[in-house]
C-alpha cells in the first residue's frame, strides 16, 4: 500500500535519510523506532511533503507521491498527525475535524468518527484549545481519518500523554485499521505503546534502518538497547 524506494533527505549539507526503503502491506501497521535525532520525524515530513527529498520514490498502490504538495498527497489517499498534534486552538472540535473533509467533498463528519472517537462527540462545540493532551490527540487522528485515507501516518502520538491514554490509543489504532482497512505508519520512542499496536518494528539510526522484527518473537532487550544508547 504504501511504497518508498530509496528516499534520500537532507537538511544543506546535512544527510539525515539515506537511501531508505519501506513497503507497507494493505491493512499492516509498521512502528519506527529510534532515539531523537535519528531521522523519524524528518522521514514523516518528507513521506506527506513537507520536506523535498533529493531522490527516491514514494508511491500509495500505483500513484506516484514524489514531486506532488502535500494536499495532493493527501487526496491520493496518504494522511499526516504531527508531533505535537498542531489541532487548531481557536476551531470547535467538530471544525477541525471538517477541515480534514476537504478534499473527500463530504460536508458532514462520518458517524464512524465519532463512533471511535466518542469524547469527541460530546464535545464537538468546544474549542480544541480547550481539550486536554490526550483529546488533542484523538482530535489530530479523527482530522487525519476524515481525508478519508489509505494510509496514515503518525509522528509519536505518545509524547506528553499519560499512560492509561496510551494503552487506550494503541487499542483504537487497531480498531481503526481492522473497522477502515487502513495502513498505518508510527514513529514511536515507547516500545511498550508498539509492542501494543504494531505488525511489525524498524529501528531507524542514523536516517537508515539498523533493525527489523515482527511483533511475534521480538527480541525487546535488543530495540531496547538501540532506543537508550
Amino acid at each position: 500500500m504504501l511504497s518508498v524506494d530509496k528516499l534520500n533527505v537532507a537538511y544543506g549539507q546535512s544527510q539525515v535519510i539515506n537511501a531508505l526503503s519501506l513497503d507497507v502491506a494493505p491493512g499492516e501497521i509498521v512502528a519506527i523506532m529510534g532515539r531523537n535525532g535519528m531521522g523519524k520525524t524528518t522521514l514523516m515530513k518528507s513521506l506527506i511533503g513537507i520536506i523535498p527529498s533529493q531522490s527516491g520514490s514514494v508511491k500509495i498502490g500505483n500513484a506516484l507521491l514524489e514531486g506532488l504538495e502535500s494536499y495532493q498527497r493527501v487526496a491520493n489517499g496518504l494522511a499526516y498527525v504531527p508531533q505535537g498534534r498542531m489541532i487548531f486552538p481557536a476551531l470547535t472540535v467538530r471544525e477541525n475535524i471538517e477541515t480534514g473533509l476537504t478534499v473527500t467533498g463530504q460536508k458532514e463528519v462520518p458517524a464512524l468518527i465519532y463512533e471511535l472517537f466518542p469524547v469527541l462527540l460530546e464535545m464537538k462545540d468546544r474549542r480544541g484549545g480547550n481539550l486536554s493532551g490526550g483529546q488533542q490527540q484523538q482530535l489530530a487522528i479523527a482530522r487525519a481519518l476524515a481525508s478519508n485515507p489509505k494510509v496514515l501516518l503518525l509522528d509519536e502520538p505518545t509524547e506528553g500523554i499519560q499512560p492509561s491514554i496510551i494503552k487506550e490509543m494503541a487499542r483504537t489504532l487497531r480498531r481503526i485499521r481492522d473497522e477502515m482497512g487502513l495502513s498505518i505508519v508510527v514513529s514511536e520512542q515507547v516500545l511498550s505503546f508498539a509492542l501494543d499496536m504494531a505488525d511489525r518494528v524498524l529501528v531507524i539510526e542514523k536516517g537508515e534502518f539498523v533493525h527489523e522484527s515482527p511483533r511475534a518473537g521480538i527480541d525487546e532487550k535488543k530495540v531496547s538497547a538501540f532506543l537508550s544508547v
